[in-house]
């Protein structure tokens, strides 16, 4: 009897000790994501409960930094030999993460129907030098929102056009005094700034760099968009405190109606029209960022971000399928009041459209005329040159002509 009870328990210990295996191990992913503009937090968390329940045999730990420091999280993570399974990039970083080996090339997991059914200006995200890297998944430009009821108190039947309309619309708002600086950008010394720049650079049928891959930004249409953003500073038609705003500082501002235009991301026009939000709730439009006589007629930058697996990951697999689960066309839809799906059938259902035909119309044209940032291993140093002379040229500290002549010569270029 005593020998049965013993062989019952050793019986007992052995079942045990095979549940706790690793066969039997929860597999833990680490993935990065980034705490500012397009999706929110709460919905990066709810798409990964949905992506776990379906999968739970793993664990998602996330981890959300500004957008500021997520290229150095991933490339210190890297460096450590360790850190994330999964991390958003932005469409500037792959050509860097590529010479690096940071990113796994998927480009052979690409499936035709993943090809076919997203939108082709979305793989530029993703891709550099014929590979891919992983999947577009926010898809985004700068747009032009205004205050429709401030408009209309200024006698303005519609919104700009070209950038000297939205001067000389935010000059008759300041001159009718409806409010002292009508305009509010993200001018901060970051990205963001290089973004609004961008923007107006492709307006002005300008380049950042010749077919040599020397700085050209400094002539031209480059030139030229500095100066109007110069110009628009030393106007009074700027909110100065831009020098020093970020995206959700602009949010604030605008949805405050502090500011009768903005440029921001797409997932300020839903957070704006929330009357729990927002006090200007159902009096904000949005357009394309306006264009140039004879040049353009809109404007846009190339503010898409992507989700790609490490090559240091221990579960690249796993994290491939956590990667195409977030950027699946049901997960987009059911998510795309704060950031437009990749997909091209997402802008036939009605449940994505519905609430935000203003933002999808506008979306249809901005999507098409994106224009990208410079593709470069060494795009951080020359982003850095040109914040520094955003800056100086705005504050006045030197003409844009000098800024950018300096920028030029710092670029590493």
């Amino acid at each position: 009897m005593r020998h049965r009870l013993a062989s019952t328990a050793m019986g007992a210990a052995a079942i045990a000790a095979f549940l706790a295996s690793p066969a039997f191990a929860e597999t833990t992913l680490r993935a990065l994501f980034m705490a500012q503009a397009a999706y929110s937090e709460a919905d990066v968390r709810a798409m990964t409960e949905a992506f776990t329940k379906e999968n739970p045999d793993l664990k998602v730990e996330l981890e959300f930094v500004p957008y500021e420091g997520l290229h150095d999280k991933t490339i210190l993570a890297q460096g450590s030999g360790g850190g994330y399974d999964v991390v958003l990039f932005d469409v500037i970083w792959p050509a860097e993460y590529a010479s690096n080996d940071i990113l796994v090339d998927q480009t052979d997991k690409i499936l035709p129907e993943m090809k076919d059914g997203v939108l082709p200006g979305a793989w530029t995200t993703v891709q550099y030098d014929g590979k891919t890297y992983g999947m577009p998944w926010i898809l985004d430009t700068k747009y032009l929102f205004y205050n429709k009821e401030i408009l209309e108190k200024a006698g303005i039947k519609a919104p700009p056009k070209t950038w000297e309309e939205l001067a000389s619309q935010a000059a008759t708002i300041k001159e009718k005094g409806l409010l002292d600086e009508p305009i509010v950008w993200s001018w901060s010394q970051a990205e963001a700034a290089v973004c609004d720049y961008t923007t107006i650079l492709s307006a002005y049928g300008g380049s950042f760099l010749d077919k040599d891959g020397k700085p050209v930004f400094q002539t031209g249409g480059g030139l030229e968009a500095l100066q109007y953003m110069a110009g628009t500073m030393k106007d009074g038609i700027t909110n100065p405190n831009s020098k020093e705003y970020l995206e959700e500082d602009v949010r604030k501002v605008f949805q405050n109606g502090d500011a009768a235009f903005a440029l921001n991301w797409t997932y300020m026009y839903n957070l704006a029209n929330d009357p729990k939000e927002s006090k200007v709730a159902g009096k904000v439009g949005v357009v394309p960022a306006p264009g140039h006589a004879g040049t353009s007629e809109a404007s846009a930058v190339n503010g898409s971000m992507g989700l790609g697996v490490t090559t240091t990951s221990q579960h690249k697999d796993e994290a491939w399928n956590y990667v195409t689960f977030m950027t699946s066309q049901k997960v987009q839809n059911e998510y795309a009041k704060l950031s437009l799906p990749i997909w091209k059938a997402s802008y036939d259902d009605p449940a994505v459209t519905k609430g935000q035909e203003e933002l999808v119309a506008a979306a249809k044209q901005s999507l098409a005329v994106m224009y990208p940032r410079p593709t470069t291993p060494r795009y951080q140093e020359l982003s850095q040159a040109l914040q520094l002379a955003i800056q100086s040229a705005i504050l006045g500290m030197a003409s844009p002509e000098e800024a950018l002549t300096e920028a030029a010569d710092n670029s590493g270029l």
